[in-house]
């Protein structure tokens, strides 16, 4: 009898924990409404069901990606006209074996989810905003773009010359894995990695931001007037 309220306690606890963190998710950051003026910059977020990337036009008057990367070697089919480049980060061993249920094992999954690992950028290319997954799109202004831009570059590991460090093909010929600073775990996973990136461009997240699906619902940067004139 005391072992089974004990274990009555312990579901109750994990039950009530799980519906705090989604009540967290329903919750914005920011209340009411807000604007932003001179919102000609696209930001992008997809979200491939556990995953969140950031997806940003290869090339504008604010950035050139050409410069930073060497876009035709993000994946092996050598392409040079992407449109926009997706950025993903994670867990080292998760991100670069799982690629479907198939792929689940239960140890690489336990040390994502609770010891802190190694993690990298997945970075990959398009020709236009794919259409296979749930893609969200709003405009920010140029001051937020850059700080945006800022925290995913600085993300990147780099080699002693300075240069960003390619490890691995990605899951599909347009993509490619990097080396990224900081380490994977439970309270830091790939969406509050996203999550952390909007919010350095004052686009507003959810106040848990473990859940893709929550990221893209909270999704606006104060641009939603001249999104419905002026969207790029």
């Amino acid at each position: 009898m005391f072992l089974l309220k004990y274990y009555r306690h312990i579901l109750g606890s994990i039950l009530g924990i799980i519906v705090l963190f989604l009540i967290a998710a329903l919750i914005p950051r920011k209340w009411g409404k807000y604007s932003s003026q001179g919102c000609n910059y696209q930001v992008c977020v997809a979200n491939t069901g556990a995953h969140s990337n950031i997806l940003v036009r290869t090339k504008n008057d604010a950035q050139n990606w050409h410069n930073y990367l060497s876009v035709d070697k993000i994946g092996i089919d050598a392409a040079k006209d992407y449109k926009y480049l997706s950025f993903g980060w994670g867990d080292k061993d998760f991100y670069m074996t799982v690629t479907s249920l198939s792929d689940f094992n239960f140890y690489t999954t336990f040390k994502a989810v609770f010891i802190p690992t190694s993690s990298v950028i997945y970075v990959k290319g398009y020709q236009s905003l794919p259409k296979n997954i749930e893609v969200k799109c709003i405009l920010t202004n140029k001051t937020n773009y850059l700080q945006l831009i800022k925290f995913i570059k600085t993300n990147f590991q780099l080699d002693k010359n300075g240069n960003k460090i390619r490890i691995g093909n990605g899951h599909t010929t347009n993509a490619g894995f990097y080396k990224a600073k900081d380490t994977y775990s439970i309270l830091r996973n790939c969406n509050t990695w996203t999550a952390d990136g909007l919010r350095k461009a004052d686009i507003n997240t959810p106040l848990w931001d473990g859940l893709s699906s929550a990221i893209l619902f909270h999704l606006k940067s104060g641009c939603e007037a001249e999104e419905r004139n002026n969207f790029l």
